[in-house]
C-alpha cells in the first residue's frame, strides 16, 4: 500500500492549514513538559567499571558498574544520575540519554548492592555510597569530554529521585565542585521519614519515638533483602534475612519491626545517613521536587530540605507535582532537565526559573463525566510550611460530630484496621476513589472520634501543613498509646475524600491516664476544598501501613481548642484547568493530523518523509524490542516485539499492569520508549509524528467535551485537523455510534456506554488505515457489545486493521484473528486466536484419588501446575508442558491411580489463564524502585 499523495493546497486550504498549525501550536505549549522529541543527534554510551575502597583506609574494594553517555559535542558540562531504590543504571537510561540529547556528558551508575555493583547496602553511608559518588566526580574530571571550571573541578551536577535524590542533596553538601543539585521525591531524615511523629504535647516535653510505618519500611527493606542467588538459602538466618543490607543496619530494622519502635542507635544512625546531616553545608543552587501524593516521603521531607539547604545561604527552588511514590514519579524528570539547563549549560544564561520561586499543582474532584481537573501554580517565594513563621493561615471552628468527649478503642490485634493508602500501590487506591491524589479512606466503627468545620462559604486551597490541638486520655498499656489522625473534605453528599492519601501517626508520652493536650500537625497537602464542601478532623487507633501496638485499648478524644489552622499560598495559575483526558484525546491526536497537514505538506517537498523503513512500508504495525523505565525503576514494558498485517483484528491481552496500555501510549506517540522502535506503515513513530493521521485511537477514556453535543464533538475534533469535512465520513460512524436523536443533545447528560460509543465512533472519523481501541466495550450493554464486534470485523474486512486491548476474553475470541498476550511487560505468547486454542488449555484427568494422582505427576519431568480437587469425583487439572498426554497417563497407571476420563479445555480464557500462571512464563524482577 502506498502513501497517500498531497494535491497542492488551494487558498481555502492554506487557511485551513493556518489553523490546524494555530491549534497544533497552542496543543504544544500545553503538553511541552510530556512531549519529547527525537529529532536530537543520537547518544553515544559505554560501559565502565570501576574499582573503589570498601570504606576508608580499607584493604577491601567494591567494583561500580557505571555507563557514560556522550552528547553530539564535547567538552560538555557533566551530570551525575543516581537512581531510586531498588533499581541500577538501567533503570535510569531514558533520563540519561535525555540529558545526553540536551549537551551533557552523563554518567549513571548502580549503586553498591544494585544491578552489577559489589558491596552491600549502607543506605548513603557517607563513607560508602557517597564517598564513591565522590569518586566518580573526580573521574569525571579526568576525562577529556567533561568541560572543567579549574583543574580537577568539572562543571558538574548531580541528581537522583527518591534514594538517588538523598545521594544528590549529601553528595552536594560535602563535595565543592558541584555546581547543581537536583532532588526529586526523597527524604530529609530517615529516621524522621520510616519512624514519623506528628503529635506534640502541650507543653512540649520529651520528643516520643514514632510510629514504624511498617508498609512502605517492608517495601523498603525487602527491595534490598533478596539474596545473591533468589531462591537459594545460605542455612544462615541472619544472611538470608539481611540479603545485600550491611548488617548493622539490618539488625537494626530488624528489632524495630518487630517491636514497632525505633532504638536510639538506629535513629541516630538514619539521621547520619540523610540530607539533614550536611544539607547546611550545600553552596550549589538546588532544585527540590516532591510529590503530593507521596505517604513514603511527603512534603514536610522537602520542606526540611529547603529550610536547612536557604539556612546555609544557597538559593532552593521548590516544585510540588501531583504524584511522587502513591502517583506517577516521572513528572519530575521535566522539571529537573530544565533546571539542569538554566544551571549548566552556556547556552541558557536566560534562567527562566526564579530560585526562589515556587510550583505546585491543584488537583481537583472528578466533574460529572468523571474527569479530574488539575491547575499548576506558580507563587512568588516558597515560604515553606508551619514552623517558619511565614506561611498565611485560616483558621476554621471545628465542632464535634456526636459529643465533646468521644470515646474510641483499638481491638485486639489492632484487626479490622484502617486503610487509607496501600504502599507500593497508590495509583491503584487513587483509580480506586476516582480522585486525582485522593485516598481510599476506609474507617472501622467505633475506632475513630471525628470533628467537622461548617460547610465552607467559598473554595479554600490548602498549602501545606493544617494542625488542630486535641486532648487525649488514654487507657493503653505503657508505650503502646498510639493514634491516627487525618484530614477529610467532605461534600455535600456526604462522600469522603483524603487528599494526598497521607495520615498523622501519634505515639504519646506515658501519662498514667492523665489528659493530654497534643498540638497535630497534620500531613502537608496542596488541594483545593470547593465551596460548600466541609474539612472533617478523624482521630483512630488503627492504619494497616503503620506498625499498630496488638493489645486493646480505649482513648477518649476531644477538642483542647476548636481552631483548625489552614495554611494558604497566595499563587496564580500558570496552566489552565482542563480536563486531562479531553486534552489528550482531542488535543493530541487532532495535533498530530494537522501536523501532517501542514508539516507533510510543507517539509515533504524540501527533504521528503524521513526515517521511512521501505521494507515494513506496507505493515500496519512493526514492534521491535519495545522497552518503556520509569524514572523509579519500574518496567512497565520489556523487550516486546510483534507485528500486526492487513486485515487482521488483532487483540491485545494480558492482566492488570501487564503493560498493555502503555505499548499503546508508546504506539500513539504520547510517551516516549526507553528504548525499542515502533513503526506504523513503515514510518518510524515520536510525538507527532505524520503518519499517525492514518490512525485512528481510543486510549483511557473518551476525550470529550461535555458541553457540546454529539455531533459537535465530531464535528470540531475533525474541523481541528483542517481536512474537509466531508472526508470525515460522519454519516457512517455516526451510524457506527447509534445514538439516534441524543447524538443531538449535550455529551454531559450522555450515560458511560453512550460517551463509549460516541468515543469509538470519534477514533473511526476518517476511516483510518489502522485503529487502535482500549477497552472499547467497557459500559456496553450485551446487544451493543454485539453490535461493537460485528463493526469491528466488518471494518478490517475492507482492508484495515484494528488492535484491540480488553479484558473480555470471550469477545476477543469471537472478534479477533490473532492475539498477543503479556504479562508482566513481557509477550508471552503470540499468533492466531485459532492456533492459539488449538494448544489446548489444562487439562483436567478425572482419577479415583487425586492426593496420589498429583504425588505421582510431581516425579514427571516437564510437566506445569497440577491442582488437585477431591469431592464426588477427584479431577486433576494439569498443565502438561512439555510432558505429553500419553506420558502423564501412563505415570499414572504406573502408580496405581485408575484414569476415569480426559478433557481438555479449548476455550481462549482457559488458555490465557494457564498463560500468565506458568511459572515458566518469562517473568521479569520485581524490582521497587523507591
Amino acid at each position: 500500500m502506498r502513501l497517500p499523495r498531497f494535491r497542492r493546497p488551494t487558498r481555502r486550504g492554506y487557511l485551513r492549514i493556518a489553523a490546524s498549525v494555530a491549534v497544533l501550536a497552542l496543543i504544544a505549549i500545553l503538553i511541552a513538559t510530556t512531549s519529547g522529541t527525537d529529532d536530537k543527534p543520537a547518544v553515544a554510551a559505554h560501559d565502565e567499571s570501576m574499582t573503589l575502597p570498601e570504606a576508608p583506609g580499607s584493604a577491601a574494594t567494591v567494583t561500580i558498574d557505571a555507563r557514560e553517555y556522550l552528547p553530539a559535542h564535547t567538552p560538555a558540562p557533566a551530570v551525575l544520575l543516581a537512581h531510586g531504590f531498588g533499581g541500577s543504571k538501567e533503570s535510569v537510561d531514558g533520563q540519561a540519554r535525555a540529558l545526553a540529547r540536551d549537551g551533557f556528558v552523563v554518567l549513571a551508575y548502580s549503586a553498591r548492592g544494585f544491578g552489577k555493583s559489589t558491596g552491600t547496602i549502607s543506605l548513603n553511608d557517607p563513607d560508602r555510597e557517597v564517598a564513591d559518588a565522590h569518586a566518580l566526580i573526580t573521574w569525571l574530571a579526568g576525562r577529556p569530554e567533561v568541560k572543567l571550571d579549574a583543574p580537577g573541578d568539572p562543571r558538574v551536577g548531580v541528581a537522583g529521585g527518591s534514594y538517588g535524590g538523598a545521594l544528590a542533596l549529601m553528595l552536594g553538601g560535602t563535595d565543592k565542585r558541584i555546581d547543581a543539585v537536583a532532588a526529586a521525591i526523597t527524604w530529609n531524615d530517615l529516621g524522621q521519614a520510616l519512624f514519623p511523629n506528628y503529635g506534640t504535647t502541650v507543653p512540649p516535653g520529651q520528643p516520643t519515638p514514632g510510629v514504624l510505618k511498617r508498609g512502605w519500611a517492608g517495601v523498603f527493606f525487602g527491595a534490598g533483602a533478596a539474596p545473591a542467588v533468589p531462591g537459594v538459602s545460605t542455612g544462615d538466618l541472619q544472611t538470608d534475612i539481611c540479603g545485600r543490607f550491611d548488617v548493622g543496619i539490618c539488625q537494626g530494622y530488624v528489632q524495630a519491626a518487630v517491636t514497632g519502635a525505633p532504638t536510639p542507635e538506629l535513629l541516630a544512625l538514619l539521621r547520619a545517613h540523610s540530607p539533614t546531616a550536611v544539607a547546611r553545608n550545600i553552596t550549589a543552587p538546588t532544585l527540590l521536587v516532591q510529590g503530593e501524593r507521596d505517604t513514603l516521603f511527603g512534603l514536610d521531607q522537602a520542606d526540611a530540605n529547603a529550610r536547612e539547604i536557604a539556612a546555609g545561604g544557597a538559593p532552593v527552588t521548590v516544585r510540588w507535582f501531583n504524584g511522587g511514590h502513591d502517583g506517577d514519579a516521572d513528572r519530575s524528570d521535566g522539571t529537573v532537565r530544565s533546571f539542569l539547563d538554566d544551571q549548566l549549560l552556556d547556552s541558557h544564561t536566560d534562567r527562566t526559573d526564579d530560585p526562589a520561586s515556587f510550583g505546585f499543582s491543584l488537583p481537583g474532584t472528578p466533574d460529572e463525566q468523571g474527569q479530574t481537573q488539575s491547575r499548576r501554580m506558580s507563587a512568588d517565594s516558597y515560604p515553606g510550611l508551619p514552623g517558619t513563621g511565614e506561611m498565611p493561615q485560616a483558621t476554621l471552628q471545628l465542632t464535634e460530630a456526636s459529643a465533646p468527649m468521644q470515646s474510641i478503642s483499638r481491638p485486639p490485634g489492632a484487626s479490622p484496621g484502617a486503610v487509607s493508602s496501600i504502599p507500593g500501590f497508590g495509583s491503584a487506591v487513587s483509580a480506586l476513589s476516582a480522585v486525582g491524589g485522593g485516598g481510599l479512606g476506609i474507617d472501622p466503627p467505633g475506632q475513630f472520634a471525628t470533628f467537622r468545620t461548617a460547610p465552607l462559604g467559598r473554595a479554600m486551597t490548602v498549602t501545606g501543613s493544617p494542625s488542630v490541638e486535641v486532648r487525649v486520655q488514654s487507657f493503653a498499656a505503657p508505650g503502646e498509646s498510639v493514634l491516627f489522625a487525618k484530614l477529610y473534605d467532605v461534600g455535600s453528599g456526604g462522600r469522603r475524600i483524603l487528599p494526598g492519601g497521607a495520615v498523622a501517626p501519634i505515639r504519646l508520652p506515658d501519662a498514667s491516664g492523665a489528659p493530654v493536650d497534643v498540638r497535630i500537625a497534620l500531613p502537608a497537602v496542596a488541594y483545593q476544598i470547593p465551596e460548600g464542601h466541609q474539612l472533617e478532623l478523624s482521630v483512630g487507633t488503627t492504619d494497616q501501613a503503620y506498625s499498630v501496638p496488638l493489645s486493646p485499648a480505649r482513648f477518649t478524644v476531644s477538642l483542647a481548642n476548636s481552631q483548625l489552622t489552614v495554611p494558604s499560598v497566595a499563587a496564580t495559575p500558570t496552566s489552565r484547568a482542563v480536563p486531562l483526558a479531553p486534552l489528550v484525546g482531542i488535543g493530541v491526536i487532532a495535533g498530530c493530523l494537522a501536523l501532517l497537514i501542514a508539516g507533510a505538506t510543507i517539509r515533504s517537498r524540501r527533504r521528503g518523509i524521513a526515517d521511512v523503513d521501505p521494507e515494513s512500508i506496507d505493515v500496519p504495525i512493526v514492534v521491535t524490542n519495545l522497552s518503556k523505565t520509569y524514572n523509579n525503576g519500574f518496567t512497565a514494558v520489556d523487550g516486546v516485539s510483534f507485528a500486526v498485517q492487513h486485515g487482521q483484528v488483532l487483540g491485545l491481552l494480558g492482566p492488570n499492569g501487564a503493560g498493555k496500555t502503555t505499548t499503546l501510549r508508546m504506539l500513539m506517540g504520547l510517551i516516549t520508549p526507553s528504548s525499542g522502535d515502533i513503526r506504523v506503515f513503515g514510518h518510524r513513530i515520536t510525538p507527532g509524528a505524520p503518519v499517525l493521521s492514518r490512525l485512528g485511537a481510543f486510549i483511557e477514556g473518551p476525550g470529550l467535551l461535555p458541553h457540546l453535543s454529539g455531533s459537535d464533538n465530531l464535528r470540531l475534533f475533525w474541523q481541528a485537523t483542517g481536512r474537509p469535512i466531508e472526508d470525515a465520513h460522519l454519516d457512517e460512524v455516526l451510524a457506527i455510534a447509534d445514538l439516534g436523536v441524543a447524538v443531538d443533545r449535550k455529551v454531559r447528560s450522555y450515560s458511560q456506554g453512550m460517551r463509549q460509543r460516541l468515543a469509538i465512533a470519534q477514533a473511526m472519523l476518517g476511516l483510518p488505515d489502522l485503529l487502535v481501541l482500549d477497552e472499547p466495550t467497557n459500559g456496553l450493554d450485551p446487544p451493543q457489545i454485539r453490535t461493537m464486534r460485528d463493526v469491528l470485523i466488518q471494518y478490517a474486512r475492507g482492508g484495515r486493521t484494528v488492535v484491540v486491548s480488553s479484558h473480555l476474553l470471550a469477545e476477543v475470541e469471537q472478534t479477533c484473528t490473532h492475539v498477543v498476550v503479556m504479562d508482566r511487560g513481557k509477550v508471552i505468547s503470540a499468533g492466531t486466536v485459532a492456533d492459539l486454542v488449538s494448544t489446548g488449555g489444562p487439562t483436567e484427568i478425572r482419577v479415583d484419588d487425586a492426593a496420589a494422582g498429583a504425588a505421582a505427576l510431581a516425579q514427571v519431568d516437564g510437566i506445569g501446575h497440577v491442582v488437585e480437587t477431591d469431592g464426588a469425583q477427584p479431577t486433576l487439572r494439569v498443565d502438561l508442558g512439555t510432558a505429553g498426554t500419553a506420558k502423564v497417563i501412563r505415570a499414572l497407571v504406573e502408580a496405581g491411580v485408575a484414569v476415569d476420563g480426559v478433557s481438555t479445555s479449548t476455550r481462549l480464557e482457559d488458555v490465557f489463564l494457564a498463560l500468565v500462571h506458568d511459572p515458566r512464563a518469562v517473568s521479569q524482577s520485581d524490582e521497587v524502585a523507591t
